[in-house]
Protein backbone atom coordinates (compact mmCIF):
# COMPACT_ATOMS: atom_id res chain seq x y z
CA UNK A 1 0.00 0.00 0.00
CA UNK A 2 1.40 3.40 -0.99
CA UNK A 3 -0.30 6.20 0.99
CA UNK A 4 1.12 9.36 2.51
CA UNK A 5 -0.37 12.19 4.60
CA UNK A 6 1.66 15.38 5.07
CA UNK A 7 0.99 18.75 6.69
CA UNK A 8 3.30 21.61 5.83
CA UNK A 9 3.74 25.08 4.37
CA UNK A 10 4.12 25.88 0.68
CA UNK A 11 7.70 26.93 -0.06
CA UNK A 12 6.74 28.75 -3.28
CA UNK A 13 3.63 29.69 -5.22
CA UNK A 14 2.06 26.75 -7.11
CA UNK A 15 2.84 26.49 -10.83
CA UNK A 16 -0.05 25.45 -13.08
CA UNK A 17 0.89 24.05 -16.49
CA UNK A 18 -0.75 21.87 -19.11
CA UNK A 19 0.42 18.65 -20.72
CA UNK A 20 0.60 18.26 -24.51
CA UNK A 21 -2.76 16.47 -24.24
CA UNK A 22 -4.38 19.44 -22.48
CA UNK A 23 -4.44 18.00 -18.94
CA UNK A 24 -3.80 20.57 -16.18
CA UNK A 25 -0.97 19.82 -13.74
CA UNK A 26 0.00 21.87 -10.70
CA UNK A 27 3.43 21.55 -9.08
CA UNK A 28 4.30 22.91 -5.65
CA UNK A 29 6.51 22.01 -2.73
CA UNK A 30 5.87 21.93 0.99
CA UNK A 31 8.13 22.14 4.03
CA UNK A 32 7.23 19.67 6.78
CA UNK A 33 8.75 20.09 10.24
CA UNK A 34 9.84 16.96 12.05
CA UNK A 35 8.32 16.53 15.51
CA UNK A 36 11.70 16.36 17.25
CA UNK A 37 14.86 18.47 17.47
CA UNK A 38 18.44 17.49 16.67
CA UNK A 39 21.11 17.27 19.38
CA UNK A 40 21.98 20.94 18.78
CA UNK A 41 18.34 21.93 19.47
CA UNK A 42 17.59 22.78 15.85
CA UNK A 43 14.35 21.46 14.34
CA UNK A 44 14.79 19.60 11.09
CA UNK A 45 12.56 20.20 8.09
CA UNK A 46 11.86 17.95 5.11
CA UNK A 47 10.89 19.34 1.70
CA UNK A 48 8.52 17.45 -0.61
CA UNK A 49 7.60 18.09 -4.24
CA UNK A 50 3.86 17.66 -4.82
CA UNK A 51 1.94 17.16 -8.06
CA UNK A 52 -1.82 17.73 -8.31
CA UNK A 53 -3.67 16.84 -11.52
CA UNK A 54 -6.75 18.23 -13.30
CA UNK A 55 -9.37 20.00 -11.15
CA UNK A 56 -7.47 19.53 -7.91
CA UNK A 57 -4.42 21.15 -9.49
CA UNK A 58 -6.49 24.09 -10.74
CA UNK A 59 -7.96 24.58 -7.26
CA UNK A 60 -4.55 24.54 -5.58
CA UNK A 61 -3.15 27.00 -8.13
CA UNK A 62 -6.10 29.32 -7.61
CA UNK A 63 -6.32 29.38 -3.82
CA UNK A 64 -2.89 28.49 -2.40
CA UNK A 65 0.21 30.66 -2.22
CA UNK A 66 3.67 30.60 -0.69
CA UNK A 67 3.54 30.22 3.09
CA UNK A 68 0.04 28.69 3.27
CA UNK A 69 -0.34 25.61 5.45
CA UNK A 70 -1.89 22.63 3.64
CA UNK A 71 -2.63 18.97 4.31
CA UNK A 72 -1.78 16.70 1.39
CA UNK A 73 -3.08 13.14 1.04
CA UNK A 74 -1.73 11.01 -1.77
CA UNK A 75 0.94 8.53 -2.82
CA UNK A 76 4.69 8.52 -3.36
CA UNK A 77 5.93 8.21 -6.94
CA UNK A 78 9.54 7.52 -7.95
CA UNK A 79 10.73 8.66 -11.37
CA UNK A 80 14.03 7.96 -13.08
CA UNK A 81 15.57 10.45 -15.49
CA UNK A 82 18.86 11.62 -16.96
CA UNK A 83 20.13 15.08 -16.07
CA UNK A 84 21.81 17.42 -18.56
CA UNK A 85 25.21 15.73 -17.96
CA UNK A 86 23.78 12.28 -18.73
CA UNK A 87 23.80 11.10 -15.10
CA UNK A 88 20.89 8.82 -14.08
CA UNK A 89 18.88 10.38 -11.27
CA UNK A 90 15.83 9.45 -9.22
CA UNK A 91 13.16 11.96 -8.29
CA UNK A 92 10.49 11.56 -5.66
CA UNK A 93 7.09 13.25 -5.99
CA UNK A 94 3.96 13.16 -3.88
CA UNK A 95 0.96 12.69 -6.18
CA UNK A 96 -1.91 14.43 -4.41
CA UNK A 97 -5.32 12.81 -4.23
CA UNK A 98 -6.64 15.51 -1.91
CA UNK A 99 -5.36 18.86 -0.62
CA UNK A 100 -6.95 20.67 2.31
CA UNK A 101 -6.20 24.34 2.91
CA UNK A 102 -5.39 24.92 6.59
CA UNK A 103 -4.45 28.62 6.56
CA UNK A 104 -7.52 30.79 7.23
CA UNK A 105 -8.52 33.17 4.45
CA UNK A 106 -6.72 36.47 4.66
CA UNK A 107 -3.76 34.96 6.54
CA UNK A 108 -0.44 34.56 4.78
CA UNK A 109 1.15 31.87 6.98
CA UNK A 110 4.62 33.01 5.85
CA UNK A 111 6.13 32.45 9.29
CA UNK A 112 6.04 28.65 8.97
CA UNK A 113 3.89 28.16 12.06
CA UNK A 114 0.21 27.48 12.51
CA UNK A 115 -1.76 30.52 11.37
CA UNK A 116 -3.85 31.85 14.23
CA UNK A 117 -6.76 34.24 13.76
CA UNK A 118 -5.71 37.85 14.19
CA UNK A 119 -6.70 39.78 17.29
CA UNK A 120 -8.34 42.52 15.22
CA UNK A 121 -10.84 40.18 13.54
CA UNK A 122 -11.02 38.48 10.17
CA UNK A 123 -9.78 39.86 6.86
CA UNK A 124 -13.24 41.15 5.98
CA UNK A 125 -13.24 43.37 9.05
CA UNK A 126 -16.06 41.64 10.94
CA UNK A 127 -15.29 40.70 14.53
CA UNK A 128 -16.03 37.35 16.12
CA UNK A 129 -18.51 37.39 19.01
CA UNK A 130 -16.97 37.57 22.48
CA UNK A 131 -17.08 34.44 24.62
CA UNK A 132 -19.58 34.42 27.46
CA UNK A 133 -18.44 33.76 31.03
CA UNK A 134 -19.43 30.32 32.32
CA UNK A 135 -20.65 30.06 35.91
CA UNK A 136 -19.28 26.77 37.23
CA UNK A 137 -20.51 25.95 40.73
CA UNK A 138 -18.11 23.00 40.94
CA UNK A 139 -20.74 20.25 40.76
CA UNK A 140 -19.97 17.41 38.39
CA UNK A 141 -23.02 16.79 36.18
CA UNK A 142 -22.66 13.01 36.13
Amino acid sequence: MNKVFLIGNLTRDPELTETAGGVKICRFSIAVNRNYSAADGERKTDFFNVVAWRGLGETVARFAKKGNKVAVYGSIELRNFEDSQGVRRTGIDIVAQDVEFLTPRGQSGDDGYDAAPSQSGSASGSKKPALQAFDDDGDIPF
